[in-house]
């Protein structure tokens, strides 16, 4: 299937998602080939939730073979929060697509992404 015109969409979708951010390099949030879908991302925040140490976070955009970085090394404060793609700046996850993260620490990042599923 093809991704939609966006010029005219059928149906657009708020959705949410949460992910905990591992130690390698992973799916936070997958648009699957084929999926007649685009994802407009317009929102990613990373929370540091260890009340101690701070932690680095990658984020990429990966199309199946390679890996985009949209940050590198972004220093989290413990108990703050990072605003890593704003609704200014949004970016779309074409079919096949998808945004991977990883931490520099297990168990202390989390990812809360805000996004629309066009269709």
């Amino acid at each position: 299937m093809a991704a939609p015109n966006l010029k005219q969409p059928t149906t657009i979708t708020g959705k949410t998602a949460r992910y905990a951010v591992t130690a390698s390099l992973a799916a936070a949030l997958s648009n699957s080939a084929a999926s007649g879908k685009v994802l407009k991302i317009n929102s990613v925040y990373c929370a540091n939730v260890d009340g101690t140490n701070a932690a680095d976070i990658d984020l990429t955009i990966y199309n199946g073979t390679t890996d985009f970085y949209l940050a590198k090394t972004i220093a989290v404060p413990a108990d703050a929060t990072q605003l890593l793609v704003t609704r200014e700046g949004y970016i779309y996850l074409e079919e096949g697509d998808s945004l991977r993260a990883k931490a520099s620490a297990v168990s202390d990042l989390e990812l809360v992404i805000g996004y629309e599923e066009i269709s």
